[in-house]
């Protein structure tokens, strides 16, 4: 079974959204991704990848493989975080909360952007280290193997692992 996520979050309409960026960051992602509404042109909400609630998806969809989308997204990044867990009340855990409107604070890992522009890459091998390192992380986290990488909307820049 496939799950589809982007290298980043987004959120449209309001409610919980733990990872989201309120500052240039979020801004920046929104831009660069294009992330607007195709019918209302509304910005979409954009955070930082949240490993507890793709966690939680993975676990209730039976996922067994997973295809990120928009990795280039973050291309020109110093720094890029990623949610692994929840403070939650003040107790740090990687479950997901039966009500995200309690008091949710994201623990963030911070990892080495690859600051390389990958919308020519073709193949795997191309990748730059510090997102082979990204895509190590996400797999050693969630326990599901990331077997397809979007670099750029066209179709030739899906990358099959």
């Amino acid at each position: 079974m496939f799950g589809i996520f982007k290298a980043y979050c987004t959120r449209v309409g309001s409610g919980p959204f733990p990872t989201e960026l309120f500052d240039e960051t979020g801004a920046k992602i929104r831009a660069i991704g294009h992330e607007y509404g195709a019918v209302t042109g509304r910005e979409r909400r954009c955070g930082w990848l949240d490993l507890v609630a793709l966690r939680y998806t993975i676990m209730l969809n039976g996922v067994t493989q997973l295809i990120m989308m928009k990795s280039d997204v973050l291309d020109d990044f110093d720094t890029i975080k990623v949610c692994n867990e929840y403070r939650v009340n003040g107790e740090v855990t990687k479950d997901f909360p039966f009500s995200v409107e309690a008091n949710v604070e994201p623990v963030y890992t911070e990892m080495e952007g690859w600051k390389t522009d990958m919308t020519g890459i073709t193949s795997e091998a191309e990748f730059p280290a510090a997102f082979k390192n990204y895509i190590a992380y996400i797999e050693r986290e969630l326990g599901v193997p990331v077997t397809i990488v979007s670099v750029g909307p066209d179709r030739a820049q899906t990358i099959v692992r």
